[in-house]
Formats: C-alpha cells, structure tokens, sequence
C-alpha cells in the first residue's frame, strides 16, 4: 500500500482540445434545435491522432499496432477508442498497459466525431460538422481501414424526436448521447455548443488531498479531497472500492466522478468516484 499523506494543495489544470458541456432541458429554448446534430455517446478511452501518432487527452502516448493504424490520414482526428457498450474497463486497461502487441487491439474501433483542422487544411468554404467529416468519408474510399468508424450524426427534428433517440440509445445499454451544432467549427475548449446528455451529471477534478478512513475503513483512506476547477475542493468517497482506499488515486491526478445536480452553494450533489482519467 502507497503511504499516505493527508494534505491539501492546489494545481490548474487544462485541455486543448474540446470539451462537451452539459445538456441543458431548457437548452433549446433560446436555439434552433434543427440546426443541431445527435449521436450516441461512446462510453471509450478519447484518442486524438495527430496525423502520425496517437495521444491521450492529457497528451500521453498511446501505442497501437501497426496493423490498427494503416493507412490512418496524415492529418488530425478526434474520437474514440472502443470496444462495445458497457466495456470501458477493458479499453481503459489496454489503453494504460500499452501493449501493442495485445490482441484485443483487433476487437477496438476508432470512431472518429471530428476532423479538427479539416476547415483550415482543406479550405472548406463552409466549416460545418458534417464537412469536416465527409474529408475523412472521402479519403478512407481511397485508403480503406476497417477499424476508423466515422460516429452517424442525425440532424434532430424535435425535443421528441431527441428524448425517443436518447431512450433508444439507453434501453439499449447506450452511456447518451452528444449533441453539437452543425455550424460550428472545431474548438479547443469546452464549448457551448457541443453538449453531452446522459442520466446523471460527470465532471473532472483534481486530486489534492486524503480524509482517514473510520471503522472497518481504518488504515485505509475514507474519501478524496478533489479540486473543482473553481478551486473549491469537494469530498468524494462513495464509489470508491476497497482497493482505491488502500491504494487511492496520486495527489495531483484527475478523476471522474458524476453526481445528481447541483446544491445552493453551486457543489456537486453526491458525488461518487467513477475512475481516474488516463
């Protein structure tokens, strides 16, 4: 078991790439829900090829086969890797062990949301969504791989037609599903218009700190003190297995976790660890 240490300090944190916000019901009240597009949300391990390698979201390498990147394009993608519904443990640890020569390598797809710089390199005359895709559409004609899947965007009707292709995707053990608008080009931050809706809420925070565990917990850690990205800190040990008490999360590492809202002092309500985040 590491050694403990019960201690609180503070790091910022960020991402350049984008990042969904929070689907909210009274979302389309302000916008054309028509010129926005749904898809399922994959519940994988986030890739972004470069056009020569794969990284992770923190900017870590991921080694795949050889095999699982031919004819990969020479420029950049964004998506996920994956297996099927209700296997994030499996891609997550292949992902962490980084084992080329695994052969679960040939049960995971790449599905691909989005051609980042599709607009600039390509000189789209319109920067849509769909246009970006349709620059990878083209190029796997000519340099077909069997393991880049191009994720179906449906251009949403109606709040009816939205809610009866989220249930569909849940009954059928789907994690949601992602909502953007077409129009937009890709951006490198969290964006208003690239939104996530699932049955609860999830959200990232950095690890700072331990609480000691009580009772049959003693020895162990009790909860994590993680840092909002408001700098407030929060307290999170449901969710956690025995396992995490006795060899919890580093201090400095980004987890997981979702909750059910949030209280009158803008915290997230009954938090519970979901994972760390590779």
């Amino acid at each position: 078991m590491r050694k403990i240490v019960f201690l609180i300090f503070f790091i910022s944190y960020s991402n350049a790439i984008l990042l969904f916000d929070t689907y909210d019901e009274n979302f389309f009240d302000k916008e054309d829900i028509k010129t926005y597009v749904m898809s399922e949300k994959l519940d994988g391990v986030r890739g972004i090829w470069d056009g020569k390698t794969f990284k992770t979201r923190k900017n870590n390498p991921i080694f795949a086969p050889l095999f699982f990147t031919q004819n990969f394009p020479n420029f950049a993608l964004d998506g996920e890797l994956w297996i099927q519904r209700k296997s994030f443990d499996e891609i997550s640890a292949l992902i962490r062990t980084n084992e080329a020569n695994n052969t679960l390598w040939k049960q995971v797809t790449y599905n691909v949301f989005d051609v980042p710089n599709a607009c600039e390199e390509f000189k789209l005359k319109e920067c849509t969504l769909l246009n970006r895709l349709e620059i990878l559409q083209e190029y796997l004609k000519k340099y077909p791989n069997a393991y880049i899947r191009i994720i179906p965007q449906v251009f949403i009707k109606d709040k009816k037609h939205l809610n009866d292709y989220y249930k569909n995707v849940l009954k059928n053990d789907g994690e949601g599903l992602i909502i953007r608008k077409n129009s937009m080009p890709y951006e490198n931050k969290r964006s208003n218009f690239s939104l996530k809706l699932k049955p609860f809420f999830d959200d990232e925070c950095k690890v700072v700190g331990y609480i000691k565990g009580k009772g049959k917990y003693e020895n162990k850690i009790g909860a994590l003190l993680c840092e909002l990205s408001s700098t407030k800190v929060i307290k999170i040990g449901s969710g956690l297995k025995d396992s995490d008490r006795e060899n919890p999360p580093k201090i400095g590492s980004i987890i997981t976790y979702k909750f059910n809202g949030l209280t009158k002092n803008s915290l997230p309500r009954f938090p519970v660890f979901l994972r760390v985040r590779e």
